[in-house]
């Protein structure tokens, strides 16, 4: 997948645009930052985890969290090849509502559109 931006203009980015602007919350353990949530209003706009702690719960833990502060809903993009992502989505409850050739993000490539409702299944 293509980087739209590099290191440094994300790390800008997520000081001056995310965390003064969105509900930022980060998983922290050993000392080192593992994961971040990032919440926009309705929308999960950024759902992070060191690679070496997927599996162990903390995802859970912030979907968890991420569908606790937003009761009335959620919706989230991901892309399609992140096959992960969407079983981990799915799996918590989200529905894919559309799929995009990816021409209106950054990155150009194609994506998927989830959302979650409380009255909708949710196997948690």
């Amino acid at each position: 997948m293509r980087r739209a931006h590099g290191d440094d203009e994300v790390r800008s980015w997520f000081s001056y645009v995310v965390v003064p602007q969105c509900e930022t919350w980060v998983a922290v353990a050993e000392g080192s930052v593992i994961g971040l949530l990032v919440l926009d209003g309705e929308e999960l706009e950024q759902l992070y985890l060191d690679p070496s702690w997927r599996g162990r719960g903390v995802g859970d833990r912030f979907m968890d969290l991420a569908k606790h502060q937003r009761p009335d809903g959620l919706g989230l993009w991901t892309f399609q090849v992140n096959g992960p992502a969407q079983r981990f989505y799915e799996r918590h409850g989200f529905i894919a509502v559309e799929h995009t050739d990816g021409l209106r993000n950054e990155e150009h490539e194609p994506d998927v559109r989830y959302t979650w409702q409380p009255h909708e299944q949710d196997p948690r």
